[in-house]
C-alpha cells in the first residue's frame, strides 16, 4: 500500500443514508456478556452492559473515507480530499476514530459489518502514530481484529499484508454485527459476534494508561461500517 499524498485531505461527511440499518432495536437496554476470562461455551456468568453510545470523530478520519452525516457510518472510497493536516488526521492507514474516550469503566458497543469481506475493528490509544506505517498491535497501542475474506485475525502486520498463522481465531460463522467489549481496570479488550452472542477473542494482560477510543477501518470500498449502538430513534 502506497503512503496517502502528504499534502492533507478531509474526510467527507455524507448526507447519503449509508445503506442498511442495523437490527432494530439491538439488545438494549443490555449486551449479555461474560466476566473476565470470557467463558468459551458461550456467555453463562454473564452482566447486562448497557451499549454506549459511539459516534465518529471526523477530525481524525482519513482523507480517503467519507463519513455519514450522522456520524455513524463509514466507508472507504477511492476520492482524495484536500485539507491541511490537523494532528489528529489518520494519514497513512484508511482509519478514523471514535469521538468518545474512556479512561476507566467498562464500555460496549456494536457494529455492523454486513457485506464487508475486509474490515478492523477495536480499540486504539489516543496516542498511536497516525502518520506513517505502524503494526496493529497491543504493542503500538492497537488491539484490533480483522476479517480477510472468510478468516478472523487478531493482530496485524500491515508491513508485509499477510498474517501469520498465530493470528487466526477459531472456526466459526463470519460475524454480520460485531460486538467490542473495553474494560479498562481489568486491562481487556473482547470480541463477540453479536448476533449469536459467542465470544471471538480477547486481549488480557493489558495495563492501560490515557485516553482510549474506538477503531475502525473499512477496506471495501463503498460497503459501510455502521456503529449500531447507541443510535437515537430513526438513525
Amino acid at each position: 500500500m502506497s503512503p496517502p499524498d502528504p499534502r492533507g485531505r478531509a474526510a467527507r461527511v455524507s448526507p447519503r443514508s449509508p445503506g442498511p440499518r442495523c437490527p432494530n432495536p439491538p439488545p438494549i437496554p443490555g449486551a449479555a456478556l461474560p466476566e473476565s476470562p470470557p467463558d468459551p461455551r458461550g456467555l453463562s456468568n454473564s452482566l447486562l452492559l448497557p451499549p454506549v453510545s459511539v459516534t465518529l470523530d471526523v477530525e481524525t478520519a482519513s482523507p480517503r473515507l467519507e463519513v455519514s452525516e450522522n456520524r455513524k457510518s463509514v466507508r472507504l472510497t477511492r476520492t482524495l480530499r484536500n485539507l491541511p493536516d490537523t494532528g489528529k488526521r489518520c494519514m497513512y492507514w484508511e482509519c478514523v476514530l471514535g469521538s468518545e474516550g474512556f479512561t476507566s469503566g467498562r464500555h460496549y458497543w456494536e457494529v455492523e459489518v454486513t457485506w464487508n469481506r475486509v474490515w478492523y475493528l477495536g480499540v486504539a490509544a489516543e496516542s498511536v502514530e497516525r502518520e506513517g506505517e505502524v503494526r496493529l498491535s497491543p504493542e503500538t497501542g492497537f488491539w484490533v481484529i480483522w476479517r480477510d475474506d472468510d478468516v478472523l485475525h487478531r493482530d496485524c502486520d500491515v508491513f508485509f499484508g499477510l498474517p501469520s498463522p498465530e493470528s487466526r481465531l477459531s472456526a466459526g460463522p463470519i460475524p454480520g454485527r460485531v460486538g467490542v467489549h473495553l474494560s479498562y481496570v481489568s486491562g481487556t479488550v473482547s470480541f463477540y459476534n453479536a448476533e449469536t452472542k459467542s465470544h471471538l477473542h480477547t486481549f488480557t494482560g493489558n495495563k492501560f494508561t490515557g485516553k482510549l477510543h474506538p477503531f475502525f477501518w473499512p477496506r471495501d470500498e463503498n460497503q459501510w461500517l455502521r456503529i449500531c449502538s447507541g443510535s437515537a430513534p430513526g438513525l
